[in-house]
C-alpha cells in the first residue's frame, strides 16, 4: 500500500501542487531574445540548470515532449520521473556521466534526431553550484550548443537541503533568465571541456544572480 501510495498517488498530488502554485505566480524574463535564438533553433540543443531551480523552470516548459529529462536512477529519480512524465516530458533514466552510460547514449541519439534535453549541472547529489562535465561532453559528441537557464522568485523558501532548492511562494513573481549559447567543437579535449566547464558554472551563477535582482 505505501509503495502504491508513493508511486501512483504522491506524483499525482505533487503535480497538482506545481501546478496550481505555479498557476499563481507572475513571471518576468530577463534576456528574452536569448531565449527566443534557442527556442527558434532547428536542431537540438541543451538546456542546463541548478538543481536547486527546477521548481518553476519544470512548470515554464510544460508540455513539450520534444524535451527530454536525464534523471537519475534513484528512488528521488523515481518519484521525478513520474511528475516529468505528467508534465509532458520525455523522460530518460541515467546520471551525468558519472554512472549509467546507456542515459548517456540515449540522450546522444535524441540529439542527433534534432531533439532537445534538459540536464541539471549540478547533478542530482552535487556538490552544490560545482558544475559537472556530463552536458559538455554531450556537446562535443553532438554539436549541440549547451545554454544556461535560470530563474529566481521575489518571495520564497530555500529549503534545508543539499541544493538548497528553491520553493517559490504563492503569488509571488518569478524572473526567468538565459545565458549565451557554449559551443564545443567535436575536436575539444580534455583541457578545453575542462575551460568550458567553468565558463558554464561562471555563466550560471551570473545569470543567477542576475535573475535575483527583479529589475
Amino acid at each position: 500500500m505505501k509503495k502504491f501510495l508513493f508511486n501512483q498517488v504522491f506524483p499525482v498530488l505533487l503535480y497538482g501542487y506545481i501546478y496550481i502554485l505555479c498557476f499563481t505566480i507572475r513571471e518576468n524574463t530577463k534576456n528574452k531574445e536569448r531565449e527566443d535564438y534557442f527556442l527558434n533553433l532547428p536542431g537540438g540543443y541543451i538546456l542546463t540548470l541548478w538543481h536547486s531551480r527546477i521548481f518553476y523552470l519544470f512548470y515554464h516548459y510544460r508540455r513539450r515532449p520534444d524535451y527530454y529529462l536525464l534523471v537519475s536512477p534513484s528512488e528521488d529519480g523515481d518519484l521525478l520521473a513520474r511528475v516529468a512524465g505528467l508534465m509532458g516530458y520525455s523522460v530518460i533514466r541515467g546520471s551525468t556521466f558519472k554512472s549509467a552510460r546507456a542515459g548517456a547514449r540515449s540522450l546522444i541519439k535524441v540529439l542527433q534526431k534534432n531533439q532537445r534535453i534538459i540536464v541539471v549541472a549540478d547533478g542530482s547529489r552535487g556538490p552544490r553550484h560545482k558544475a559537472q562535465t556530463g552536458c559538455l561532453q554531450l556537446a562535443r559528441a553532438t554539436g549541440a550548443p549547451v545554454i544556461p537557464i535560470t530563474y529566481d522568485a521575489e518571495h520564497k523558501i530555500e529549503l534545508s537541503s543539499w541544493d538548497r532548492f528553491v520553493l517559490p511562494l504563492p503569488f509571488t513573481r518569478c524572473t526567468m533568465n538565459f545565458g549565451q549559447p557554449i559551443p564545443v567543437l567535436r575536436s575539444a579535449d580534455s583541457a578545453t571541456i575542462q575551460a568550458k566547464r567553468e565558463e558554464m558554472e561562471i555563466a550560471l551563477n551570473q545569470i543567477t544572480a542576475d535573475a535575483s535582482l527583479f529589475s
